[in-house]
């Protein structure tokens, strides 16, 4: 059977020795082969990882049987990550084996071991879903507006005199643009009303009444 080896260290002062030399051993007395895959100062919660990369992409072109790495930690960010990156293994046909864990999926009982691996994953997904709910909820109650915040609306002045270059300058669209104009106009025709003090750049900037006659562009 066609072994794949796994080993990470988080931190280039280590070494990856102590997890191979058990790895061999272990690969050695199933009478596999082994090709080794190690990630050097690379933290488990990275996304990206070469050699875990350069692994999946193997297993997805059928290089190798079974994937065996030292401990769990090594292989997953979290329990999330580690069953996602399990199932697409074994879609491909390649088995697990953790060494520490005593997990073996070219068993019936590591099977079972990772149905509940699985189980316990959906169950903190739906954990997390229950906090987000509850944490939104609460914000609700106290009034906050959730979402992205609104972009502050300039006052009168208009650079370059048309919706178009104005548009271009705040950064939005133009139908944005035109209506930040038109509200603009009925603050300076009502001066009662609450009056916001965004003023973007300045230097092409006219008044409203100058450029009235030019914003339908």
């Amino acid at each position: 059977m066609r072994c794949a080896i796994y080993a990470r260290v988080s931190t280039l002062d280590q070494e990856p020795e102590n997890q191979l030399q058990e790895l061999r051993q272990y690969v050695a007395a199933r009478g596999w082969t082994a090709v080794e895959y190690v990630d050097r100062g690379v933290s488990g919660a990275k996304d990206r990882r070469p050699a875990l990369d350069q692994l999946v992409a193997d297993a997805r072109r059928r290089k190798v049987d079974v994937l065996l790495c030292w401990r769990l930690d090594r292989l997953g960010r979290n329990l999330r990550h580690l069953v996602v990156l399990l199932e697409d293994l074994h879609a491909t046909g390649v088995a697990f084996v953790s060494l520490n864990e005593g997990i073996d999926a070219t068993t019936p009982a590591g099977k079972l071991q990772l149905h509940i691996l699985g189980a316990l994953a959906e169950f903190e997904r739906g954990r997390i879903r229950e906090r987000v709910m509850a944490g939104l909820q609460r914000a609700r109650t106290q009034g906050k507006r959730l979402g992205r915040p609104r972009k502050a609306r300039p006052t009168i002045l208009v650079p370059g005199g048309s919706v178009r270059e104005a548009a271009r300058v705040w950064g939005v669209s133009k139908s944005t643009a035109a209506r930040w104009i038109r509200r603009a106009a009925c603050r300076r025709d009502n001066p009662h009303r609450q009056r916001r003090d965004f003023r973007p750049d300045s230097t092409t900037r006219r008044p409203l009444s100058t450029a009235s006659g030019q914003s339908g562009d």
